[in-house]
């Protein structure tokens, strides 16, 4: 699973399957991150739900994760924001690590 560096954090990318039975990580599927959530694709709600999943998934708030491109598709990518505005190596390692660490899981 690929993690790119970003000025303002790691981007990481999730395929997303709506309308599932439960809320779950599934894996690593085409270098993105597998999630199934219970939202339907309409108005918003999974992509809501997948900020949400995730933020309690990596035990991070909801405002430091954004879908950056891919809203009205299954294939996203998310931004998981450093604590800084200029992110250093550490701090990347730190982010890369907290994803990777979900990806295993």
């Amino acid at each position: 699973m690929s993690i790119q560096k970003n000025p303002r954090g790691a981007v990481f990318k999730v395929l997303v399957k709506p309308r599932s039975f439960k809320n779950m990580l599934t894996g690593i599927r085409d270098d993105a991150l597998e999630i199934k959530l219970t939202a339907p694709p309409v108005n918003n709600a999974a992509n809501r739900m997948c900020i949400k999943f995730l933020a309690k998934t990596l035990d991070v708030p909801k405002s430091s994760l954004e879908i950056i491109s891919g809203h009205t598709s299954r294939n996203k990518r998310v931004l998981l924001y450093a604590d800084r505005t200029d992110i250093s190596e550490k701090e990347y390692r730190r982010l890369k690590q907290l994803i990777l660490n979900l990806a295993s899981s």
